[in-house]
């Protein structure tokens, strides 16, 4: 029994057409790739800013935790908490002296004051071996702005890293 051109059977596959049963067209094939490789290519870019992003969110946070604790510690030398000499910023010395903290003379137990827990890592710092204090370019009270050295005391630290940030301004000018 015929109906439209096909045979009629007992299953499905009988009643198809032979022009049916057969796979994809070169022509199909090649239109999924394109398409696929065009959705990658646009993909790819978006995701290498979003990780940019992410590290100059996380370089932001670690840069207002650094120098949150530098002004804390500066705070402290001022309000007299921290002992200093005459000749001295009251920065302090090192970044490490922030996360093991020092012992306040004006308290009657004498607390260590604490500034940080843990040095955070410059993120665009290539060698992930140094320690967190060393990704860091410090610069001391008496150096100028322009051209940042490290001396005595730490005033302000920055990324060591040369690169440009995805709003123009170089990381290390942050």
């Amino acid at each position: 029994m015929k109906r439209d051109g096909r045979t009629l059977g007992h299953t499905t596959l009988e009643y198809m057409d032979t022009r049916e049963m057969r796979g994809f067209t070169l022509i199909e094939v090649v239109t999924t790739l394109a398409l696929v490789g065009l959705l990658a290519l646009v993909a790819l870019p978006l995701f290498e800013i979003t990780s940019v992003r992410v590290k100059e969110t996380e370089l932001k946070l670690a840069l207002r935790q650094i120098r949150g604790a530098l002004d804390a510690y500066k705070k402290a030398s001022d309000t007299g908490q921290i002992p200093k000499l005459a000749d001295e910023s009251g920065y302090p010395p090192s970044l490490e002296i922030l996360v093991n903290g020092i012992e306040n003379p004006a308290d009657p137990k004498h607390v260590r004051l604490v500034f940080l827990r843990r040095i955070p890592r410059d993120p665009f710092f290539q060698d992930a071996t140094l320690p967190a204090e060393q990704t860091w370019s410090l610069r001391s009270y008496g150096s100028p702005p322009d051209a940042p050295q490290p001396g005595a005391d730490i005033f302000d630290i920055a990324s060591q890293s040369t690169r440009q940030g995805l709003n123009g301004i170089y990381y290390k000018e942050w």
